[in-house]
């Protein structure tokens, strides 16, 4: 077994590049000749090989369920690219977290082994494919709400469900972020355990929600662009979402923007509608006044 401070794979690197990688070179194995590690270097390859798939599975699972959400195979793409997102954050956390680690020692704490890319901190990876997608959905899925109902335009549209989403958005990454940070920057017993996985998530979480305000915006207004050339170009019909034009307002009630009538077209439509009832009123009154006035010049007859 290695020292304590020293992580497994490490271990397992050092054997392999210094150890059994000269003894090949040099002719001593091979041929009749084999070195194999077993014990807990080989269940870890093989767990390491099981959760790489793990990850590929994540990923494909989250794009069907995003395709059955927007009943397209073209919006979960713009979606799913915020995953890279999340495990650039991953990285830069479980960095940022071994500099922590670095800077106790600085202040007399006890020494703590680096954390390393162990399991469960690549666990945390496959954590976050069905996390950092949350944000963007709301995104898109606020923006085809737009388009489909209010008739606006994709570009207006995308604009006002980042205004209208960016606050609950930064208020449920922020009570993720403080609800790891005690897993992740107290010590104590077993917090050597889930500390990686911790950093991995929180990195995650708060690069994805800081790029994915900019960057799926963008690319969900340049896939409906592509959409609607490409619908010209082969002289289909173009999607009522990506053909919606302000001009649509004049042909049913203004909605402000959080999908509500507007009080202005609401009223109007009801004074007309009251001036067209208290005109009928009035002639149904001249009639009976007519009607009476005849009924008394026939009896004076």
């Amino acid at each position: 077994m290695p020292p304590e401070t020293v992580p497994l794979e490490d271990a397992i690197e050092r054997i392999d590049s210094q150890i059994i990688a000269p003894l090949r070179q040099s002719g001593v194995i091979g041929g009749e000749y084999h070195i194999r590690m077993a014990g807990t270097a080989d269940k870890l390859r093989a767990t390491w090989d099981a959760l790489r798939w793990n990850f590929i599975l994540a990923v494909l699972i989250t794009y069907l369920l995003m395709a059955a959400l927007f009943e397209s195979w073209l919006y979960p793409l713009v979606v799913i690219l915020s995953v890279p997102l999340g495990a650039v954050g991953g990285f830069l956390g479980l960095w940022l977290l071994n500099v922590y680690l670095k800077v106790q020692m600085v202040f007399g704490m006890p020494p703590v082994p680096p954390q390393s890319l162990d399991v469960l901190t690549m666990l945390g990876f496959v954590i976050l494919v069905g996390t950092v997608v949350n944000n963007a959905i709301l995104i898109v899925h606020q923006s085809l709400n737009h388009m489909r109902e209010d008739r606006m335009t994709p570009n207006a549209s995308i604009q006002e469900s980042v205004r209208t989403r960016i606050r609950p958005i930064f208020m449920t990454t922020t009570t993720t972020v403080l609800g790891l940070c005690p897993l992740v920057l107290f010590p104590g017993a077993g917090s050597e355990l889930y500390r990686g996985l911790g950093a991995v998530v929180l990195g995650g979480l708060v690069v994805s929600t800081v790029f994915t305000l900019f960057l799926v915006p963008t690319l969900f207004s340049l896939t409906m662009d592509l959409k609607a050339a490409v619908a010209r170009r082969l002289g289909l019909e173009v999607p009522t979402e990506t053909t919606a034009s302000a001009g649509a307002h004049e042909k049913i009630p203004e909605t402000s923007r959080r999908g509500r009538t507007d009080p202005a077209s609401t009223m109007s439509g009801n004074d007309e509608t009251l001036a067209a009832h208290r005109a009928a009123m009035e002639s149904e009154e001249d009639d009976e006044e007519a009607a009476t006035a005849e009924r008394h010049r026939s009896e004076r007859d």
